[in-house]
């Protein structure tokens, strides 16, 4: 339980850091490790609360103007209209950011009927506003000026234009920033520095390390380096909690470590190697390796097999696409 939590809040870190830097694929790799955690939950800890709302509600404004996605049982609601549920429940656990969260309110409400308009579904854009204000005074005024906006047809009317995706995005990376100083690093994170330091392996000590890249290369150096301090995080940390090898929460850790794409070659001693990008042939002896381990561990536990088996310089993906070719 307490791994669970260390890598929820670790996942939910990744996912505010990704959508700040508008970082699309990293973004959509930690929102499946994100809600696979979240989903694994009997039930949400008082103290997790506002953490698997963030996810959520990050989760869905970055897919808001997909209005063919459904988030909800209720098939009328939009991604947009889901966000704006948990957006309630995060208002709910602050009280310190009054202003940011009306402005934030009010533009998920906006867009949710702006995003309706664009795409002419303007019967649904009149339906989803009498969802969305209750009859309050103080909700009146916006209510009666996008009732007007519906009836004129028109999306590209000042107030939606005022009002847009891009500014509510803004908003929400503010609030990010203000949540990420106030709550500090997680727990996975400062374990994790604490690693670097006692090793001497600080930042600038593996910037300096001899590993051969071209111009293409170097933007993955920093993910590489990352995944190296995770493998010894999660060995010199979670091994320190007892936590179990054949759990499935160890092993979706590893899956998600292992399974990064552009992941190529990590060197025995837990360094990248040279980022080659040619293609390894595959051994016989990788390929009974593979088969054994696909026997002992079962289709799809490639992570597993990897870890147990004797590979040269392969990723669970590697294992799971030589699985694929070998079955043909």
């Amino acid at each position: 339980a307490a791994a669970a939590e260390w890598m929820l809040e670790f996942a939910c870190s990744c996912l505010c850091r990704h959508f700040a830097e508008q970082s699309g694929a990293e973004f959509w790799r930690w929102r499946d490790v994100a809600q696979a955690l979240i989903n694994g939950l009997s039930q949400i800890p008082p103290h997790q609360k506002k953490t698997v709302y963030l996810c959520q509600l990050l989760i869905r404004i970055a897919q808001g103007k997909s209005l063919g996605l459904q988030f909800e049982n209720d098939q009328r609601i939009s991604p947009l209209e889901s966000a704006l549920s948990f957006w309630t429940l995060l208002e709910r656990e602050e009280i310190k950011l009054e202003k940011l969260h009306e402005d934030i309110r009010r533009l998920i409400q906006i867009q949710i009927v702006a995003v309706y308009m664009e795409n002419r579904y303007f019967k649904e854009a009149a339906e989803v506003l009498e969802r969305l204000f209750t009859d309050s005074e103080s909700d009146k005024p916006l209510r009666v000026k996008l009732a007007t906006v519906i009836k004129t047809k028109d999306p590209y009317v000042p107030l939606l234009q005022s009002f847009s995706y891009s500014l509510l995005i803004s908003k929400i990376k503010s609030y990010i920033e203000l949540l990420m100083k106030e709550n500090g690093n997680n727990f996975l994170i400062q374990e994790a520095t604490k690693q670097v330091a006692s090793k001497g392996l600080g930042a600038t000590a593996l910037q300096n390390r001899p590993v051969e890249v071209n111009e293409n290369d170097k933007r993955d150096l920093e993910t590489k380096q990352r995944f190296v301090l995770s493998i010894r995080l999660l060995r010199d940390v979670l091994g320190h909690c007892c936590l179990d090898v054949d759990s499935s929460l160890f092993w979706m850790y590893i899956n998600c470590l292992l399974g990064l794409n552009n992941m190529q070659n990590v060197g025995k001693n837990g360094v990248p190697s040279a980022c080659s990008r040619r293609r390894q042939r595959w051994t016989s002896e990788e390929d009974l390796e593979l088969k054994l381990g696909v026997r002992e561990f079962g289709v799809g536990n490639w992570a597993k097999i990897l870890v147990h088996g004797n590979f040269n310089n392969r990723t669970s993906v590697m294992l799971k696409d030589r699985w694929r070719t070998l079955s043909k």
